[in-house]
Parts: structure tokens; C-alpha cells; sequence
């Protein structure tokens, strides 16, 4: 309920954002008449249709996309044709003559007759909820991704239904002010004529502005009235989280809000307290449930697929990892250190590899990552997420401890906690009846980006380049989506802006260079820069060259860049490229490939 809740108070909050700019004249465009029959269908037109065209999109995946992509363009046609109808009454009538009676009928009481139809305004909704979808501002972003890692569902759809009718409560008090305003207009001015064609003139410049990608480009990107901010301060106050949505303290990445988890805050306040009694009382941990299902993986490696019920006996520690997850890398030490500790003592460690991107999807991907991380203990793919869901889990990492009658005992999520986690292991080894556990805790300091992070001086959050998740991207124009288009960086960038230079074609979850040459500009503050990449659809390396400040960066330079600079993209993996020594300040990162083909999916900082 508290998402609902969420999701239709960010619907509301809709009305202030820029990305509305563009529909605005077409719910206008039903001042003056009867609210009931224009206003009110026009209304339930764009809420239905947007709540329809968004759960599809959570359903269907890219296939919908491009789908909606058609959509959007036959409702442009008729958003133009209807705009036409205000400004040019005589020309609508010649354009309205080829179509079929239903057609033309449809064109007149959208247009021009005094009594509307209901069927004709809520048409004219249908056309601009499949314009506002794609703009819907980040709610629909949590509610389509957790629904992508969840499964759609009843609730996915109600979640959208929800924002979609917070936007039409919001539009309708609009809607129903303009109309008073209006009507004064005509009575003071007798201007009602050059209202109308004004309202024509403005729904033909809304068309133009969503034809050329405005409304989820430059009016994405203003933040004087944008209601990001106020939708995450929104869910921060409601929900206990801080404004960055993907990191949570301690270090792990949330799955972006999942429909139906409104425990999620309940869950981190309890897994504190479950911290807090194993560092102070481990004998009084708490049973939380049973050890879910292990089922649906789509392989299993350095393992047979294992079972709960095979696991009774045996003390497990399940770890939920991706490994191109930064925050995943810097707990491997620790529990790769509490395999090979414990295991000949009765300790069982799973990992659960959930992918994020797509190329972690691969098989290939995973098995080469293990075998360079040094990974020996079973894990499971989890490409369908099904383990995910057993667990009800949200987070990466997340370490869930079983003891040996199968009982959940304690959970944690992110890095950190390790000699608290280590004491649970120890007391649920004793628990089982081995007597020789010891109480030394191991201390696994990992090298490279397996090093903890220097949390005091990240002052830059994960940042996707990918159009759905992307924030603070500043290259004039704004994110062409889905086409390769030309990009340039402004000349100074603000903490944490970034942009691209170049031949660049921004899809839904990376931005991939079509050119030679292209750069990819970032200003930041932490010790370390890390960035996820992947060569082409070949295969073929992509060499680069980073700069700190438009110089080589010397000794600050990462683990898979000398200190000139140069570096090469040879697979699909988190790349280290900045590793400032001494003392950490703002600079502006660069980095130019030299040849096409490269995919830069999302920067992560330590």
C-alpha cells in the first residue's frame, strides 16, 4: 500500500515537472467545455493508455519499445492533425475529407462542434498518454525496473494506475482553473477565436518539441522544476532512504524500488538490530524463516545443483553477487576467505549470481570472471531471477546465513559488517556440534578494486549511462535514444555532470561509440573511478586514453590503465581506472576511445 501511496503522489507531483510541458496544451486545448464530457475522458484516455503502454513495456521488454516508438508516432500524426483543427479550422476540413466517416466525425468533435464527444476527447487522451509515457519521471523508472527483476504483475499495473491517476488528479485541477480563466478570457476579450488558434499553435509547437526528442532531452534536464528531487526526498522521507536510490549505506546496490517489497525499510532496520545482537549476544539470533528454494537457476558452476533439503546439516551462507557490481567485488575477500576457513568445519558458501546488465546474462562472462576472481565455491545462475525471488531479496550484495536445520538466521546487505558476519558463522557452526570453531576473525584487505572504499570521500553516486537510469547528463540536447546522433561536452562541468563527445547511440541500459574517437567526460570526487565496459558486437579490443584535468594521470592512475593513460577494452567487466593516492579532490575525468564499437554501461566510485 505505502507504494501505491508513493507512486500516486508522484503521479501529482507530475504537473511541475518540465517533461509535462509538451502535454499540457493538449489537456488545455478542452477548456471552455463541459468537463464531464471533454476534460474528464480526455483524462481517463491518458491515464488507461499510459498505465497499458507502461505495463506492456515491463511485460514485452524491448520488442514494446520499439513498438511504443511506432505508437508515438501515430499519435504525433494526430495530435498534429487535431492542432490543425484549433488553428486552421477550413484546412482540417479538406484533411478530414479522404478519412472514413468515423475518422472525420472524430476530427469535428475534437475541433470544432460545441457539444464534444466523450469518445473524441478520450481518443485525444489515448494519443498524449502514449506521448507522456516515456516521460514519466523516476517512479516509472523504480516501478518498470523492479518489475523487470520481479516479473510483472496485478500490482505492477496498479503501482502504474496509481501514478498515472495522481498525474490526472493534478491535470484535472488544472484543467478545471484553466477553464475559469478561459472563460473570463471570452468575456472580457472576446478573444475566445484567438484563443483557439493559440491553443492550435501551442499543441503544434508540443508536437514539434516531442518529435524532436525535448521532452526527454533539454526538458528532462532542467532542475528548476523537475520533480526528481521532490519525488526522492518524497520516498527518503516515507521510506528512510537517502536521495541516491541505488546505494544504500554500507554499500549495497538496491534493485530500484520492486513492486510489492514495501518491507524493504523494515528489512534494513531489522537486519541493524540482527547486527547488533550477534556483536553482542550471538546465542540469541533469531529464526526469520526457512532456507528458500535453490530451484531455477539456469546452470549451477563448480557444482552439482544443489538443494535445501541437501543442505540440512550444513551451515550455508547464500551470497546474492554480480560481477560487474563494485560493491559485490569489495566483499569477495571476505567471504571467499570463509569458504576455505570454515568449509572443512561444516560451512557451505552459494553464491547467487543475479545479473544487472545483459552481458552478465552469459554464461562465458561468468565462468571467466570466476575463474579471474578466484571463485571456487558452487554458484548458481540465477538469469531468471527465480532464486532472487524466493528470497524475496533487493539488494547486491546481500549474504543470508542458514544454520543446519535450514532456519534463515541472519541477513545482511552491502559491504561492511564482516567481523559481525564472521561471528554468526562461528555461532552457527557451534550450534551444529562442532566444538573446535575458534573466535579469531580473519582480515581479507583485497587489492585492486577488491579494496575497500574510502567512503568519506565519495561524494559521487553510481551513475548509469544508459537513457533510463541516466542522471545528470549535460550534453546540449539532450539523450537522442535508441539512434546514433552527435554529442559535445560543455566547456566546465559542476560536480557530478558528465557528458559525451562524438558519434554516440544511448540505448536503454549503455551508450555505445558508432565513430573513432569519442570521449566520455565526467566530473567527480572519491579515491577511485571505476567504469563497467565492453568491446562491440566483434569482439575487437577498443584502445583509450584517460585524462585527470587534461593530464595523464600519473600515479593516480587505476589498475587497468598505465600511467600515461592508455588502456585497453578487452571484455565485458568493471574497469578500474582512477586510483587517487593521498588526498581525494574534484577533478574532471576523460576518456577517448580510438576506435568505434565500445559500450560504457555505468561509472561506480570507492
Amino acid at each position: 500500500m505505502l507504494l501505491i501511496i508513493l507512486a500516486y503522489l508522484g503521479g501529482v507531483l507530475t504537473i511541475v515537472s518540465p517533461c509535462i510541458l509538451p502535454v499540457l496544451p493538449f489537456v488545455f486545448a478542452r477548456t471552455g467545455q463541459p468537463f464531464v464530457r471533454s476534460g474528464l475522458p480526455l483524462l481517463v484516455g491518458m491515464a488507461v493508455t499510459f498505465a497499458l503502454v507502461a505495463t506492456l513495456a515491463a511485460v514485452g521488454g524491448g520488442w514494446v519499445v520499439q513498438l511504443n516508438q511506432y505508437g508515438r508516432g501515430l499519435a504525433l500524426i494526430f495530435v498534429a492533425l487535431f492542432g490543425l483543427t484549433l488553428l486552421l479550422p477550413k484546412l482540417a476540413e479538406r484533411l478530414t475529407r479522404p478519412l472514413v466517416a468515423a475518422g472525420s466525425r472524430l476530427s469535428e468533435n475534437a475541433g470544432v462542434q460545441a457539444k464534444p464527444s466523450p469518445w473524441a476527447s478520450f481518443m485525444i487522451g489515448v494519443a498524449t498518454g502514449l506521448l507522456w509515457a516515456p516521460c514519466a519521471g523516476p517512479i516509472l523508472g523504480l516501478v518498470l525496473t523492479g518489475a523487470a527483476l520481479q516479473g510483472a504483475s496485478v500490482g505492477t499495473t496498479l503501482l502504474l494506475l496509481a501514478y498515472a491517476a495522481g498525474a490526472a488528479t493534478s491535470l484535472a485541477l488544472a484543467l478545471l482553473l484553466g477553464g475559469k480563466v478561459f472563460s473570463a478570457m471570452k468575456r472580457s476579450l472576446g478573444a475566445g477565436e484567438w484563443i483557439r488558434r493559440g491553443l492550435g499553435a501551442a499543441m503544434l509547437a508540443g508536437v514539434a518539441a516531442i518529435a524532436l526528442g525535448l521532452d526527454t532531452g533539454i526538458l528532462a534536464r532542467v532542475s528548476t522544476a523537475s520533480t526528481g528531487g521532490l519525488e526522492q526526498s518524497l520516498v527518503g522521507q516515507l521510506t528512510g532512504k537517502g536521495k541516491d536510490s541505488n546505494v544504500m549505506q554500507g554499500g549495497a546496490m538496491m534493485a530500484q524500488n520492486i513492486p510489492g517489497k514495501d518491507e524493504a525499510g523494515a528489512s534494513m532496520q531489522a537486519s541493524g538490530a540482527m547486527m547488533m545482537a550477534a556483536k553482542n549476544s550471538t546465542s540469541s539470533l533469531p529464526v526469520e524463516g526457512q532456507l528458500p528454494s535453490l530451484a531455477g537457476a539456469v546452470q549451477w558452476l563448480n557444482s552439482a545443483p544443489l538443494t535445501a533439503e541437501q543442505l540440512k546439516g550444513k551451515v550455508v551462507l547464500v551470497d546474492f553477487w554480480t560481477y560487474s557490481c563494485i560493491n559485490c567485488l569489495r566483499t569477495l575477500p571476505y567471504v571467499k576467505a570463509w569458504a576455505d576457513k570454515y568449509r572443512d568445519q561444516g560451512l557451505v558458501v552459494i553464491g547467487v549470481h543475479a545479473p544487472e546488465f545483459a552481458f552478465e546474462r552469459d554464461v562465458k562472462n561468468v565462468t571467466k570472471a570466476m575463474a579471474d576472481l578466484g571463485i571456487h565455491y558452487p554458484v548458481a545462475i540465477d538469469n531468471d531471477y527465480k532464486i532472487w525471488r524466493a528470497f524475496d531479496n533487493q539488494y547486491w550484495p546481500a549474504h543470508y546465513f542458514a544454520d543446519a536445520k535450514g532456519q534463515i538466521r541472519y541477513h545482511h546487505f552491502g559491504e561492511g559488517a564482516y567481523d559481525e558476519s564472521e561471528r554468526v558463522i562461528q555461532e552457527l557452526l557451534r550450534e551444529a556440534g562442532n566444538t573446535q570453531i575458534t573466535t579469531d576473525l580473519i582480515d581479507a584487505n583485497g587489492n585492486g578494486v577488491q579494496q575497500a572504499a574510502d567512503m568519506g570521500e565519495v561524494k559521487s553516486p553510481e551513475t548509469y549511462l544508459g537513457f533510463e537510469r541516466a542522471e545528470n547528463f549535460v550534453s546540449p540536447g539532450g539523450a537522442k535514444a535508441d539512434r546514433v546522433a552527435s554529442y559535445s561536452t560543455p566547456q566546465s562541468l559542476s560536480l557530478n555532470n558528465w557528458g559525451l563527445d562524438g558519434q554516440w547511440n544511448i540505448s536503454s541500459e549503455r551508450a555505445s561509440l558508432n565513430a573513432p574517437n569519442g570521449k566520455i567526460v565526467y566530473r567527480f570526487h572519491a579515491r577511485d573511478l571505476h567504469l563497467v565496459l565492453g568491446p562491440g558486437s566483434d569482439g575487437k579490443p577498443v584502445r583509450f586514453k584517460v585524462s585527470l584535468d587534461g593530464k595523464a594521470p600519473g600515479d593516480a592512475h587505476g589498475t587497468d590503465i598505465a600511467p600515461d593513460g592508455n588502456g585497453t577494452v578487452t571484455e565485458q567487466r568493471l574497469y578500474q581506472l582512477v586510483r587517487q593516492p593521498g588526498d581525494v579532490a574534484d577533478h574532471t575525468f576523460s576518456i577517448e576511445f580510438s576506435d568505434p564499437g565500445v559500450s560504457a554501461y555505468a561509472f561506480t566510485f570507492g
